[in-house]
């Protein structure tokens, strides 16, 4: 097992890492340095359900915790306040109180909706994340928690650090290819922004990784939520150096927003948001050589590069101005200096953006 600590000013709490861990969760839960709620509350999705709900719930029921669980539809169409009303509602049904605690158990979406329903249940309850799917060892990490809105991604949300993260690496067998592929693009955006190396090692390890070697993924997500840690630590509310780790999340949000997250999982709109963002580094003369680079890395984890037919500019760039990062409706964009380094660029200029989001729909077809 491999463990890491995110230490913020506010929190301090372990990711814990390695194969089986979901049968010792009420062993891990008592390491914590806190007082475990005895009533929980886990939370997860149609997909995952099946697959490990009821043995997670015999484990804690067994431990002697006190244990109801509540199931979203799989999807991005789940992270919405109406769903958080729903287990909002569910919550008090089963009587969890302000010692009580949520498990998120499942992808981003289940962690993020989950998260935010923690935050705000009466004003902020304990939480622990048990991502299963790789996209989601970026998102356990680091306590942005919140919900979709029709106009926007994540627009509803708080900062709500977990107690615990413990990624079962074994969770990962039976995830689709598709969903496979779409969790590496986070993988890849840690190195980007952060680590030339890493990038040279996800270029080495690429089969075994596509192949699901348990040893390479852990040492891929323990890397990836290392980068991720350290920025946190720094930066825990996003007033500066954490708004690096949405490199590509601009365009990818955007495409994700226009085109009701439907078309797009989030893994595959930040590849193709990755690829614009390297683009626009070059066409703004930030950066030198690191589309190519950057979009063959990208497409050998069999992710998308381009968004043929997906959106018209103009509602791509009404979402992006839409965008958190956004300065009075300024585009800001994280975009690269070299491979494994990045910054925050305001005031965009439009057209040069216009140009990119040109290149992306037909350049690459």
């Amino acid at each position: 097992m491999r463990t890491l600590w995110v230490e913020t000013a506010t929190t301090r709490y372990p990711i814990q890492i390695g194969s089986g861990l979901l049968k010792r969760l009420p062993v891990l839960l008592e390491e914590v340095e806190w007082t475990p709620p005895k009533r929980l509350m886990v939370v997860t999705d149609t997909h995952v359900a099946p697959l490990y709900l009821e043995r997670v719930i015999a484990s804690l029921t067994k431990a002697g915790y006190s244990v109801g669980s509540w199931v979203i539809p799989a999807g991005e169409t789940s992270k919405s306040l109406s769903m958080v009303e729903q287990m909002a509602g569910e919550a008090i049904r089963q009587g969890l109180d302000r010692k009580s605690g949520i498990l998120a158990l499942g992808g981003g979406v289940v962690g993020d909706a989950a998260g935010f329903l923690a935050a705000t249940y009466m004003r902020g309850i304990p939480f622990v994340q048990l991502p299963t799917t790789l996209l989601a060892h970026d998102s356990s990490v680091g306590g942005k928690v919140g919900v979709n809105h029709p106009l926007g991604k994540n627009m509803v949300g708080a900062f709500h650090q977990p107690d615990l993260v413990v990624f079962d690496v074994d969770t990962l067998k039976s995830l689709p290819a598709r969903e496979m592929a779409a969790g590496f693009a986070e993988v890849i955006k840690e190195a980007l922004i952060r680590d030339d190396s890493f990038v040279s090692w996800l270029e080495e390890n690429r089969d075994g990784l596509m192949a699901k070697d348990p040893a390479l993924l852990a040492e891929a997500i323990e890397r990836g939520c290392r980068i991720k840690a350290e920025v946190v630590s720094q930066d825990e509310k996003e007033s500066g150096l954490r708004a690096i780790l949405n490199y590509g999340h601009t365009i990818g949000h955007a495409l994700e927003a226009v085109t009701g997250y439907r078309r797009f999982i989030h893994g595959e709109a930040v590849a193709i948001g990755m690829v614009g963002a390297a683009m626009l580094g070059e066409t703004l003369g930030l950066a030198h050589d690191v589309s190519g680079r950057t979009r063959r890395l990208i497409q050998s984890f069999e992710l998308p590069v381009q968004a043929r037919e997906a959106a018209e500019a103009d509602a791509l760039i009404r979402a992006m101005r839409r965008d958190k990062k956004s300065d009075q409706g300024s585009l800001t964009f994280v975009l690269p200096r070299k491979i494994g380094s990045v910054e925050i660029v305001k005031e965009v200029p439009e057209a040069a953006v216009r140009q990119v989001l040109s290149r992306l729909e037909g350049e690459m077809g």
